[in-house]
């Protein structure tokens, strides 16, 4: 199976986030780790400075910043993990794009290996957050981990 359908896949469920319409389970697992990840980055001083648009955008009590990003993420998400379903293909900039500064006004600056390997860390805490771990799918959180480390050439430019 692939990644999308190991994370929930096609299965129709009801969309708690807005009432009445109904989402893929693998776009809702996606997209849940996707937003817990948001706030665990949020809350990050080392990769804070990435993101001085978005946080000026919420001091401003503006979420459309936010809303857009958890949107791309979890398009990207469920694109790079196998969903067919083309209302979730990711449309966005390419990553070399989204994270170069020169390209993308909404990026502070070029990111490291080291923010790079943070950024993953945190991505496992929202996968932790939403009840993916180690010690009850370790190939998964693996396999979720392995994916992201194949964006690492475009997000690391310097």
């Amino acid at each position: 199976p692939t990644l999308y359908e190991r994370v929930g896949g096609t299965v129709m469920v009801s969309d708690p986030a807005n009432a009445g319409q109904m989402i893929e389970k693998g776009r809702l697992t996606l997209r849940a780790v996707v937003d817990s990840s948001i706030l665990v980055i949020a809350g990050d001083a080392q990769l804070a400075p990435y993101f001085p648009v978005l946080f000026a955008e919420l001091g401003n009590n503006n979420t459309t910043g936010l809303t857009a990003l958890s949107k791309n993420l979890t398009d990207f998400f469920c694109t790079a993990t196998g969903s067919k379903n083309s209302s979730y293909a990711y449309t966005g900039m390419s990553m070399k794009a989204a994270h170069d500064p020169a390209s993308n006004n909404r990026m502070g600056m070029k990111a490291d290996k080291a923010d790079f390997d943070k950024f993953v860390g945190d991505i496992g805490i929202g996968l932790a957050k939403n009840g993916v771990t180690s010690a009850n799918n370790k190939a998964l959180v693996d396999d979720l981990v392995a994916l992201l480390y194949t964006t690492e050439a475009d997000m690391v430019q310097r």
